[in-house]
């Protein structure tokens, strides 16, 4: 089974396009942003210190993102095959999850990234505040996610370089997931 990391901007598509091919494929997503907004519901002391960062637009800190994945890498269900979703989101994180692999002897076989562009993002996390009503999918919340990722994760493609494989994220879903199984079927 492969092990997948699944990058692209928010609301590109990651979760959902994690979640098919998670089911798919019989392996588990791992995406920090679940394990934060399950933490959040509950409540919890982690949930606190998130919920305050989500508010503000502001990304969770290297160290709890990296030891929150260390935790959940700990699971037997990983040895198996993984889709990563959200998760290098920096290269400080992208360094820790290769130290990370090597620990418990693994490697990633895929690096998918889902490339649309900022108005069309804009536009579906709008529509997905108005849809779930995501706290974290205002205007400026949304505008300041943008600068994030453009100043925090978009240089993770060049840490990946040829190992990046560009997927088009602006068709339907299941354009977009078709052409993702494509490119896994031609490694």
């Amino acid at each position: 089974m492969p092990r997948i990391i699944l990058m692209g901007p928010p609301g590109s598509g990651k979760g959902t396009q994690g979640e098919i091919l998670a089911q798919d494929l019989g392996i588990p997503r791992i995406s920090p942003g679940d394990i934060f907004r399950a933490e959040i519901k509950q409540g919890t002391e982690l949930g606190k210190q998130v919920q305050a960062y989500n508010d503000s637009g502001a990304l969770v800190p290297d160290e709890v993102v990296i030891e929150v994945m260390r935790s959940r890498f700990s699971k037997g269900d990983t040895n198996v095959g993984w889709i990563l979703d959200g998760f290098p989101r920096t290269t400080k994180q992208a360094r820790a999850l290769n130290d990370l692999l090597a620990e418990i002897d693994q490697k990633y076989d895929f690096v998918l990234n889902l490339d649309v562009p900022d108005r069309t993002l804009i536009e579906r996390l709008a529509l997905r505040s108005g849809e779930q009503g995501r706290s974290d999918d205002n205007e400026a919340v949304i505008e300041n996610r943008l600068k994030e990722y453009y100043e925090k994760t978009r240089p993770l493609l060049e840490f990946y370089g040829k190992d990046v494989t560009p997927i088009d994220g602006t068709p339907s879903m299941a354009e977009v997931s078709q052409a993702i199984k494509t490119k896994l079927s031609q490694h």
